[in-house]
């Protein structure tokens, strides 16, 4: 039974999950960085601790110091929200490692789906229909990705394998700006993500326009 829940996020994020366990009878422990000490989320959580600098990279992304926060409360859960360590497999597996439960899907699901190509093939295999596009990582061969882009049509989307949040996407309209974008995306991925892989699909510019929408829905389309 879930009795305390260390919440591994801050802000909006951090209230409605202290909402829904207050909801539920179950206390919470908020985490903080130096600078969030008087956040509105820390003072209404049951407990909190501080686990480092204002840097995300030395707190709220540290694995250690959230499992320590944990250790030291006595927390029986951890929820990590959305962003931060959510989305981490290896964060998963060392919370569950480390005795306490995970609040979130299973470690290899979010291996899987976390990265996008990963997650592009299970669909495939599964019979899902997808956007058009590389069908795997863009290599460093210039030719075949401008090839590749002319194939799927223009304009194309260049995203972060390993992306999230809206970054690490970039719209190409024109092959003169294909390389560049290309470019950009690898770097801003590598920093944002620690990976630099990218892959190209077809942009859908109205993907609910009336032509897409099924018939024989009452009022589909308007």
């Amino acid at each position: 039974m879930i009795e305390k829940v260390v919440i591994a996020n801050r802000g909006e994020i951090a209230l409605r999950i202290q909402r829904a366990c207050r909801a539920l009878g179950i206390k919470t422990v908020a985490i903080h960085s130096v600078a969030d000490s008087d956040a509105k989320y820390v003072k209404l959580a049951d407990e909190s601790v501080c686990i480092g600098p204002p840097a995300a990279t030395a707190s709220y992304l540290s694995i250690p110091a959230v499992i320590s926060a944990a250790e030291v409360t006595d927390a029986t859960a951890i929820h990590p929200g959305y962003g931060f360590l959510a989305e981490n497999a290896d964060f998963a597996e060392r919370v569950e490692e480390s005795g306490f439960v995970f609040i979130g899907p299973r470690a290899q699901t979010i291996r899987l789906m976390g990265d996008k190509i990963s997650a592009i093939e299970a669909m495939r295999q599964s019979g899902v229909p997808c956007v058009p596009g590389s069908n795997g990582a863009l290599g460093d061969n210039d030719a075949e990705n401008m090839k590749l882009a002319a194939e799927i049509g223009y304009p194309v989307l260049i995203k972060a394998a390993g992306g999230g949040g809206g970054k690490g996407m970039r719209v190409v309209h024109t092959e003169a700006a294909l390389l560049g974008a290309i470019s950009l995306t690898e770097a801003e991925a590598a920093a944002a993500f620690g990976n630099d892989t990218v892959y190209m699909e077809k942009f859908l510019g109205n993907p609910r326009s009336r032509q897409s929408t099924p018939r024989g829905i009452p009022g589909a389309g308007r």
